[in-house]
């Protein structure tokens, strides 16, 4: 099966964000991506990965426990 890479505005849209983050995460390295000629594309699964190792879980909230004065 065949990787598909993606455009800037289609890593965009699939963030919910602007054009601007993904730039920014290329210019500064956080992601990885392929450079073909003048055009940036970013593989699918990278981007994936991306959005998992950057998933905060949600806290459990703690139990109070009431201490006798």
């Amino acid at each position: 099966m065949r990787e598909r890479y993606l455009s800037i505005p289609e890593v965009a849209e699939r963030l919910g964000t602007t054009e601007r983050f993904p730039r920014r995460l290329v210019a500064e390295r956080r992601i990885t991506f392929v450079k073909v000629g003048a055009h940036v594309r970013i593989a699918e699964s990278v981007l994936s990965a991306y959005i998992a190792a950057n998933t905060v879980e949600p806290i459990r909230p703690r139990r109070r426990v009431r201490r006798a004065a």
